[in-house]
């Protein structure tokens, strides 16, 4: 077990610690505080953790982990279920690759339906598609809940299967250290979801206003639901649905993926090492001989020889790395750089020149759509790296030569 360098955020008397591994990154007081409201629940505990990629998220602090005793806030699970990140080695090397990559880039946008709305979705499920998710009993076990709930919508489920979404999701071609070609992934449980997280938020909030409260709640986003009440036991099995969904989505879309690939490039075959990882989901877990509900909003499961990734910015290096099963970080780690400015203000602070330096050497979008991912928006992945090495080892260290953006 490695040695724990956390900094403690308060030493508020009532209120569970904040062992945090920032040293050497920003964190903005917004971020502090909205972690200290979540540490004075009486339902959380022994102590949150927060991640050097931290930073002020909706319902709860992105980059942290959040440990509760019967009972699960919805809202720190948040609207973007199970997202997380998938990454596959191949044989192929650098010198296989096309001087430019634009045609490579192009098939995949060509196979992956990306962006949201309905130009991010398929207009017929390909075969491969239905075939999981017949085999998975992934639609069953939907139709099971929407019995429960039928305010829920569930005709975005075949439509998003295999499709890439908004915002920061993203599909790259990376160079490993030693040039061998990997593809890495970054999606959830799309629209479905989104559909179900935001449901289950809003009943929490309906629940809370006839709860009788022995302690103040700072935020109606902390509504929660207690263990033994028939709305935690569907909502643990509808969060567990999307998880579900989620890493099937990040499959059926690396199948795509490497379909596209094998158009483009010559032929090549897929490598023992492969990594598919939640970063955005709930699950009972036991630590220091507890059972807890453990909340990773942002964070990965970093167990002993576990492995995981942590991507950077757009344009920046992205790593592979291996837990070292820290037991004060609940075995966790960052999910990747994390913001230093909104979307707003890095609309408005980054030009598009700017930009397009920073990926200069990204086979990617250049305009201006995308200036709020720019590389400026986000902590230097380096910085965050050192200051979480006791909680993961670096196993290979990936330059992004690809990069489709949601």
């Amino acid at each position: 077990m490695s040695t724990s360098h956390y900094e403690l955020l308060h030493a508020d008397e009532g209120v569970a610690p904040v062992k945090a591994w920032i040293r050497g990154v920003p964190v903005d007081e917004g971020a502090k505080r909205q972690l200290r409201n979540i540490a004075a629940l009486p339902h959380v505990g022994p102590w949150v953790a927060a991640m050097p990629d931290v930073h002020l998220g909706k319902g709860a602090t992105v980059g942290s982990v959040v440990p509760t005793r019967g009972a699960i806030i919805p809202a720190a699970v948040g609207v973007d279920i199970g997202c997380g990140m998938a990454a596959v080695r191949t044989t192929l090397q650098a010198k296989d690759l096309p001087d430019s990559l634009a045609r490579v880039r192009a098939a995949i946008e060509h196979c992956v339906p990306v962006g949201n709305g309905r130009g991010g979705e398929h207009r017929r499920l390909p075969d491969s598609h239905a075939t999981r998710l017949a085999k998975s009993g992934l639609a069953a076990r939907l139709d099971a809940i929407h019995a429960k709930h039928r305010k829920l919508r569930t005709d975005k489920l075949d439509k998003q299967i295999g499709t890439l979404g908004g915002g920061n999701h993203f599909i790259e071609l990376c160079l490993d250290e030693a040039g061998a070609v990997w593809v890495m992934l970054h999606s959830g449980s799309r629209g479905t979801g989104n559909l179900i997280g935001s449901y289950f938020i809003e009943l929490a909030r309906m629940k809370l206003e006839k709860r009788t409260l022995g302690f103040h709640l700072p935020d109606k986003d902390l509504a929660f639901l207690l263990e033994g009440e028939p709305l935690f036991d569907d909502y643990v099995e509808a969060v567990g649905w999307a998880q579900d969904y989620a890493r099937h989505n990040r499959e059926a879309m690396m199948d795509r993926v490497l379909h596209a690939m094998r158009i483009q490039l010559p032929k090549f075959q897929l490598d023992k090492t492969a990594v598919n990882c939640h970063h955005n989901y709930v699950q009972r877990e036991e630590h220091f001989g507890e059972p807890l509900w453990v909340t990773r909003k942002g964070a990965v499961s970093a167990r002993e020889g576990e492995l995981g990734i942590i991507p950077g910015s757009m344009g920046a290096r992205s790593y592979i790395v291996r837990g070292k099963g820290n037991a004060d970080s609940f075995h966790s780690c960052s999910h990747g750089a994390g913001r230093v400015m909104s979307r707003t203000e890095a609309r408005r602070s980054i030009t598009l020149k700017q930009h397009r330096e920073a990926t200069a050497h990204v086979e990617c979008r250049k305009d201006a759509a995308v200036i709020d991912e720019s590389p400026a928006a986000y902590k230097p992945i380096e910085a965050v790296m050192a200051a979480q090495a006791d909680l993961v080892e670096v196993v290979h260290t990936l330059r992004q030569v690809v990069c489709i953006k949601g």
